[in-house]
C-alpha cells in the first residue's frame, strides 16, 4: 500500500470518528434538553399542586430561592420589566 493510500486511509478513519464523536455530542444535548424540559415541567406540576414529591421538593425550593434572587437583581429587575419572551430558567443568551 503507497504512501498516499495510508494517508488517505487514515484521514477517512478519522473523519468517522469525528462524525461519531459529533453525533455523540447532538444526542448528548438532545438528552440534557429532554431532562431540562422534564424538570421545567415537574417544576410547573409542583407550583400547580397537580403533584406532591418531597423528593423534589428541594430542587423546586432552590428554584424558586433562584428566581427570587434574580427578580431581585438590578439585572434581574431590568429584564423582568415587561419581557415575557425571558425564561429566568433559561441561560442568557449569547452575544453574536
Amino acid at each position: 500500500m503507497s504512501l498516499f493510500n495510508k494517508a488517505k486511509q487514515a484521514a477517512e478513519q478519522a473523519a468517522a470518528k469525528a462524525r461519531e464523536g459529533v453525533e455523540d455530542v447532538q444526542q448528548k444535548r438532545e438528552l440534557s434538553q429532554a431532562y431540562n424540559e422534564l424538570g421545567k415541567t415537574a417544576f410547573e406540576l409542583l407550583e400547580s399542586g397537580e403533584i406532591s414529591s418531597a423528593k423534589l421538593e428541594g430542587a423546586a425550593a432552590k428554584i424558586r430561592d433562584l428566581n427570587e434572587k434574580l427578580a431581585e437583581s438590578p439585572a434581574g429587575a431590568a429584564s423582568g420589566s415587561g419581557d415575557d419572551s425571558v425564561d429566568p430558567s433559561q441561560p442568557p443568551a449569547m452575544p453574536t
